[in-house]
């Protein structure tokens, strides 16, 4: 049994060959993933970074490297991860530690939500189930031990975070946000997690409205401007132009009555007319967010080596966890195996002491309590040696022993086997002894 996985995401893809790896509903592509006989679980994990692909079963690369194939992106922006590695990657994912913006919340709710919806489509089972609830066991330990999610890192949630230190609580505050490009989109994410009332302005409608779907909200042409920010009380742009967008011509007319309003820049070459915070507003601009964004990376870089060592601890008992799960595996094989022969032979004896001695069923607790205390004894030793087996990694072992106990394999069930021949008086007796047998006293 192998766990792997692959990860096309931001740190080598662009966004459109992230794009172009997602395709299909999930509940398809699972069962197309499960259809697949050296398959037994799957996990899937999109976000707007990141395309992932979880697996259990055996000859794993092979299974992934096709599966990556099919979704028409280059083998370069693949990384592929096997068994510890893959837990690992996974750790690291639902930390935080892996996003582009380093300790950010949103990914460990992600990662709940797609465990949720694999394990309803049937992808995940005891394995996949062990992986991702210890990974966001992991995940929300090292947000609540580490600072690595507090702070900006990015001008986009930088000017996200100066408007809340402005302003207080930003739920059900009205920003405006001018453009729709990439610094505009981190911006956008950043207002829709504080719940604020979002328009956004763009020369392109059409931009607007698509991260209006990624978001809330409402989307206007840049015409509407004026309009925009007099009615709102945070205006953030963001956009690509060479010359001011916002002048001071049109705040002046766009807030005759009120100059409590809060002017963020983040556009290089600026936005929003110097001009404009001469006419009493507060105008903050790329150079005053940089600052903050920097001194916040910093500290979540140092924050990011504690939750790293978090993780290696995890890890360390997660492996643990992991080889206790195959040695239980072999273990229930056993067992289930003796439990069978037990359940025949207990009801095989009885038809025997009946026909022989006349006892009724009331002797049979009796006899499943000797054949049970015989089975634990007997495979005590076994038991234990498996464990053990397990803990030093020798899953030929494990692996022997499922293959001996377990499986679909039907094996025809002959009573009394004996390798020895038997002479033809034990089997004339063994025959008479049978024939002897009344029909309502015997069971099976």
């Amino acid at each position: 049994m192998e766990i792997a996985g692959f990860a096309i995401t931001h740190k080598k893809a662009t966004l459109k060959e992230i794009e172009t790896a997602w395709h299909g509903d999930l509940k398809v592509l699972i069962n197309k993933i499960l259809s697949n006989p050296d398959i037994y679980e799957c996990a899937i994990l999109m976000t707007c970074n990141r395309v992932e692909v979880y697996v259990v079963g055996k000859n794993t690369e092979e299974v992934l490297r096709k599966i990556a194939s099919r979704m028409h992106v280059s083998d370069r922006v693949v990384d592929y991860y096997k068994n510890s590695k893959c837990v690992e990657h996974l750790f690291r994912v639902a930390s935080g530690l892996e996003s582009m913006i380093v300790g950010e919340d949103q990914i460990l709710g992600q990662v709940k939500e797609f465990y949720r919806l694999c394990k309803e489509y049937g992808g995940i089972g005891r394995v996949l189930d062990l992986v991702f609830s210890k990974a966001i066991h992991v995940g929300t330990k090292i947000r609540r031990l580490t600072n690595i999610n507090k702070g900006s890192v990015s001008i986009g949630s930088a000017a996200v975070e100066l408007a809340e230190k402005k302003l207080g609580s930003l739920e059900g505050k009205r920003v405006v946000l001018v453009g729709a490009g990439e610094m505009a989109k981190i911006v956008a994410k950043n207002l829709a997690y504080k719940n604020c009332k979002i328009s956004i302005a763009n020369r392109t409608l059409k931009n607007a409205e698509k991260l209006i779907k990624e978001v809330g909200g409402k989307a206007y042409p840049l015409s509407e401007l004026e309009n925009l920010i007099a009615e709102n009380d945070i205006i953030i742009s963001a956009t690509s132009a060479s010359g001011y967008i916002i002048t001071a011509d049109t705040v002046k007319k766009a807030c005759e009555k009120s100059n409590k309003k809060l002017f963020i820049d983040i556009a290089m070459p600026r936005d929003i007319d110097p001009e404009v915070g001469k006419l009493g507003f507060e105008v903050y601009t790329i150079d005053d967010l940089r600052e903050i964004s920097e001194e916040n990376l910093k500290k979540r870089i140092k924050e990011a080596k504690k939750a790293e060592k978090i993780i290696n601890k995890e890890l360390m008992h997660f492996n643990l966890m992991l080889k206790d799960l195959k040695a239980n595996s072999a273990i229930s094989a056993m067992y289930t195996r003796a439990e069978d022969v037990k359940k025949d032979e207990v009801l095989e004896l009885y038809n025997k002491l009946s026909a022989k001695y006349g006892v009724d069923e009331s002797v049979l607790p009796i006899l499943e309590e000797f054949a049970s205390s015989f089975i634990k004894k007997f495979l005590r030793l076994p038991t234990v040696r498996l464990r053990k087996a397990a803990r030093e990694g020798k899953n030929h072992i494990l692996d022997a022993v499922e293959y001996v106990f377990g499986g679909d394999d039907i094996v025809p069930c002959i009573k009394n086997e004996e390798t020895e021949e038997r002479s033809p008086e034990t089997s004339c007796a063994r025959n008479r002894t049978q024939s002897e047998r009344s029909d309502n006293t015997r069971i099976c």
